[in-house]
């Protein structure tokens, strides 16, 4: 080292404190090296744990149904580079079109006095989306990951653990589960610091918010980073724990349900709950019509795995009406009948 004396080291016949000295002087050089090998090991481990993360530029969307694709138009027309991944080339073909067609809705209404400006933001955008079949290729490059697919906890469990391996390690994982508990999903994967959901809302094109969702786990840095992003793609975003439904699905479900009960007892009839909410809430639609617009099916699974994760919250109890019109298909206005009948076109 630097301060030791060289000379100390050649003597021939060094005496017993000399050798005392060059002992000592020896140790403490060990000792400094160890140090240095030992806080460079640790600066490296801490660096890999703590990853830093950059702005969002690279965004892999799991599922190209309505909210998959819904994501990834909004992503990529706000400069994003997206990849949308599905089963097959066909199913991302029809999603892509239908991408198509809804960004020129959108280019006829924002470029109304410049048609040559429109077409260039379709285009501009529908060139920042590409598609893959194999999931595990698509996140290779992603700083982002939103996996909007079917509500099976098994089957995102599977998803995630497989993407773990492939992502790098500066890739935030999240969900847009509208139901399923995150950390329940998180658990199969080694980056729960960098594990979030992000809850977009139908369709996600016209509809302002988005609930950021962290657990535990979830790093500042990485929940952070997911405000920004949601920002980024013009959003509105509220901050949530990781609740049952978080807040939207949490206070409307039972809302929902709680209007079926009260029909249920005989206390008022569908039709007279939902002009009593409409002309004395204000609200828009009744609990009937939104219960019939959202899906009796989809209330149903949303209800059938609170009630089996929280048994004795009445809120979350299953609704004989409601359990007997999805066991007959009467699954809302998607089939022509839930507890009102439509016209299907």
């Amino acid at each position: 080292m630097a301060w030791l004396n060289k000379s100390q080291f050649i003597h021939t016949t060094p005496g017993p404190k000399s050798v005392e000295n060059q002992s000592a002087k020896q140790h403490l050089q060990d000792t400094v090296i160890a140090m240095s090998h030992l806080m460079k090991t640790v600066a490296r481990s801490f660096s890999t744990a703590c990853t830093r993360h950059g702005p969002v530029k690279v965004v892999t969307i799991i599922g190209s149904g309505l909210m998959g694709s819904g994501i990834a138009q909004v992503a990529a027309s706000t400069g994003h580079d997206v990849v949308l991944v599905d089963q097959t080339g066909d199913i991302l073909s029809k999603a892509m079109a239908s991408m198509q067609k809804s960004l020129s809705r959108v280019a006829k209404k924002k470029f109304a006095e410049d048609p040559k400006g429109g077409e260039a933001f379709v285009a501009a955008t529908m060139g920042r989306i590409s598609t893959e079949t194999d999931s595990s290729a698509a996140v290779k490059n992603a700083d982002l990951v939103v996996e909007a697919i079917v509500e099976n906890l098994a089957v995102k469990q599977e998803l995630f653990s497989a993407l773990d391996k492939s992502a790098p390690k500066h890739t935030i994982f999240t969900s847009n589960t509208s139901s399923l508990p995150i950390q329940d999903i998180a658990v199969a994967t080694d980056r729960q610091d960098r594990f979030g959901g992000l809850h977009f809302f139908n369709p996600v094109p016209m509809m302002k918010l988005l609930e950021v969702i962290r657990i535990p786990s979830t790093s500042d840095e990485t929940f952070n980073t997911l405000l920004e992003f949601g920002k980024a793609v013009k959003k509105t975003t509220v901050q949530c724990k990781d609740t049952p439904g978080f807040i939207v699905n949490r206070l409307l479900v039972p809302y929902m349900m709680e209007a079926v009960r009260l029909a249920e007892r005989g206390d008022a009839s569908p039709r007279d709950i939902d002009t009593a909410m409409k002309l004395g809430a204000g609200y828009p639609m009744g609990p009937f019509e939104l219960t019939d617009y959202v899906g009796l099916d989809t209330c149903k699974f949303i209800l059938d795995g609170w009630h089996a994760k929280y048994p004795e919250n009445p809120l979350f109890n299953p609704s004989p009406r409601l359990n007997k019109l999805v066991s007959e298909g009467k699954l809302g206005a998607k089939t022509g009948e839930g507890f009102y009948k439509y016209d299907k076109k």
